[in-house]
């Protein structure tokens, strides 16, 4: 879907081709990648246009994803939707400069009104390896409970990682917004 939203800092669009050399530049830092599922490290430029070069603006709400802008910075992260074993997942990321701003709770906030408000989802997946605490933070400010624990292959680390496992139902965030 092609859909632009907007925060109080932030706007939230769709990735284009002309982001790769700054989310190479965010992504090949291993804080960074190391906490992700799907992003290898060293992360390049070559590495970013592939990625790029899989988004269409017909992409099911499932599979739409936000490119974060901040206004003075220009992107800074991205938050979006994929298919797993899980059912929809939810993930993010979000540059190393931009943490400790409650930047990614904005956003991911943002991103999550527009899914419920888009789709007939009862719930949504999440998750993060068992070290990131700061990503389980802003999952459980946003309603996200633990559902159990699994062991994902973390491209970066070029290991399995223990994965806490978390989700969101469609109630719960009703709850929460009220």
């Amino acid at each position: 879907m092609d859909v632009e939203l907007r925060t109080r800092r932030l706007t939230l669009r769709q990735p284009r081709p002309e982001d790769a050399p700054r989310i190479a530049a965010l992504l090949n830092n291993f804080h960074v990648a190391g906490n992700l599922s799907r992003v290898p490290y060293p992360y390049h430029e070559a590495d970013a246009t592939a990625w790029l070069k899989t988004w269409r603006p017909d992409r099911p709400a499932a599979e739409t994803g936000f490119t974060l802008d901040l206004e003075g910075e220009g992107l800074i992260g991205h938050c979006g939707f994929h298919p797993d074993a899980q059912g929809t997942v939810i993930g993010y990321w979000l540059g190393e400069p931009f943490w400790n701003r409650g930047l990614m709770s904005e956003a991911t906030e943002a991103v999550l009104d527009w899914y419920f408000e888009t789709t007939a989802a009862t719930c949504v997946s999440s998750g993060v390896f068992h070290f990131n605490k700061a990503s389980l933070a802003i999952q459980k400010k946003l309603g996200f409970t633990e559902t159990g624990t699994s062991f994902r292959l973390c491209l970066a680390r070029k290991q399995e990682v223990r994965h806490i496992d978390t989700q969101l139902s469609r109630t719960r965030w009703a709850e929460n917004r009220t």
